[in-house]
């Protein structure tokens, strides 16, 4: 029996999912997704960084002694 893996795509399937898109968008549109989307991975990807500089913070913050208020 021959399992499905989603990322075991090969390059016949890349191909044909080119040509659906260009089909479907035409050849002037396609640049314009192509930024639309590079903008996204951007902002996903500083928003990710942001997250983990905030648990970093976070985590040093919890990791240093308490330090004892001396009246």
């Amino acid at each position: 029996m021959k399992t499905f893996l989603a990322w075991s795509v090969g390059p016949w399937e890349i191909v044909i999912i080119l040509v659906v898109v260009l089909l479907l968008f035409g050849g002037r549109k396609i640049p314009e997704l192509m930024e639309g989307l590079g903008k996204g991975v951007k902002s996903f990807k500083k928003g990710m960084n942001e997250v983990e500089g905030e648990l970093d913070k976070a985590k040093k913050e919890l990791d240093k002694p308490a330090k004892k208020e001396e009246e």
